[in-house]
């Protein structure tokens, strides 16, 4: 089977044990989440779980099924990168003292379009966002200096759909509660 990173996209609203449910989904049909990222979304009262995940299509779809018959999911969709956009940030944690007598790390912060968030005596911090691949190439660049502490982001993604696929899921389900309740 040919897998590809696909991301999962799930809509819900804000409700305590959701999360491990939607991992379970995951673990038992033995899917590894390479990247999460939960926060509140466009529509009010609605969270966006995004997660991404190598796969296939077949696998990937059934998955999306069955997190849509948890109660608390509104709706679940999956795309590939083609489909969306999306980033990362991650964050790099530096010697000052190795910033300020090296300054190769100046030009390779510039090379990257990554900025400065913070200096003081011990440590400067670098973020960068962008994909994978981008942050983590960085993070070889400032490891041949040295980085004391790095962290990267789950993914954060927008369809390049119009609209927000969910939108039109809740208006059907707005329409259909007024027509039963006429």
């Amino acid at each position: 089977m040919d897998k590809k990173l696909y991301t999962v996209t799930a809509y819900s609203e804000n409700q305590v044990g959701l999360l491990n449910q939607i991992a379970t989904i995951f673990t038992r049909r033995r899917l590894n989440i390479e990247s999460l990222s939960v926060s509140a979304s466009a529509i009010e009262g609605v969270h966006k779980f995004t997660i991404t995940t190598y796969s296939d299509e077949e696998t990937v779809s059934k998955l999306v099924k069955q997190i849509e018959k948890k109660v608390d999911v509104l709706r679940s969709f999956y795309y590939l990168d083609d489909e969306i956009i999306y980033q990362e940030v991650a964050l790099y944690k530096v010697p000052t003292k190795k910033l300020m007598e090296d300054n190769r790390i100046e030009e390779i912060v510039r090379s990257h379009s990554a900025r400065i968030l913070e200096v003081n005596p011990d440590f400067t911090v670098i973020e960068k966002s962008g994909h994978s691949d981008e942050t983590q190439r960085l993070f070889e660049e400032l490891s041949k200096i040295e980085v004391r502490q790095f962290v990267r982001s789950g993914r954060v993604a927008i369809t390049k759909s119009p609209v927000e696929h969910v939108s039109i899921f809740l208006q059907q389900q707005e329409d259909r509660r007024l027509s039963i309740d006429d």
